[in-house]
């Protein structure tokens, strides 16, 4: 009896240690998972960053791989609303500034699409896409966001638009500074990819 409780323990320290390696070498490249380009209606830009996913989105438009560009504005803070309807202070967006920057770059205004609603999440992004796309009958739309955010991003997007015959095509910005092959030699690294993998279980289990 204790030589088979002997051998289970050492199976289970064994298969503990090989998933710790894995999650060691594999962890960061693993939450880096892209699709093919393809040409599409569209390209979203994804809030969360202040330029790195836009600059992605101008480089894709321009190269001409969708002929439209929609900014997700990001969240906006219950304090902002509070502002412009008791004080008629209207604080800066998000998409303000990109929308700035991508007209600075040559981007045409009728190329710019600026959904008015705030959006908390990833989940709450695929919502808005999946009522654009019904709207204006989109079938294929690049997604543009950083490099771990990417897997989580495509389960996100492929259950929001189920249904609707559109498809995602999930795209990272080669402006992002992230290295997923050595993703736990550099702190932000470590602190980006736990939070993606927190995440992305939460999405698997139904969250």
């Amino acid at each position: 009896m204790r030589t088979v409780v002997r051998r289970t323990l050492i199976a289970l320290i064994l298969l503990a240690g090989a998933a710790i390696a894995w999650f060691a070498i594999y962890g960061g490249r693993f939450l880096q998972h892209e699709d093919p380009l393809q040409h599409a209606d569209a390209i979203l830009v994804l809030a969360g960053t202040r330029v790195e996913r836009a600059l992605e989105g101008i480089d894709l438009y321009k190269a001409g791989w969708a002929p439209v560009i929609v900014i997700s504005g990001g969240r906006v803070e219950p304090a902002e609303q509070w502002l412009e309807q008791e004080h008629g202070i209207v604080f800066p967006r998000e998409g303000d500034a990109l929308r700035q920057m991508m007209l600075r770059f040559g981007v045409p205004d009728a190329a710019i699409v600026r959904p008015a609603e705030s959006v908390d999440n990833t989940g709450e992004e695929a919502n808005m896409l999946r009522a654009l796309v019904q709207a204006r009958h989109w079938r294929r739309v690049i997604i543009v966001t950083s490099k771990y955010h990417t897997r989580r991003t495509g389960f996100a997007f492929r259950r929001g638009l189920a249904g609707t015959g559109a498809e995602p095509i999930i795209r990272a910005s080669r402006y992002d500074p992230s290295d997923p092959a050595h993703w736990l030699r550099h702190r932000p690294d470590v602190r980006f990819a736990a939070s993606e993998w927190a995440k992305l279980l939460f999405y698997r289990l139904g969250g």
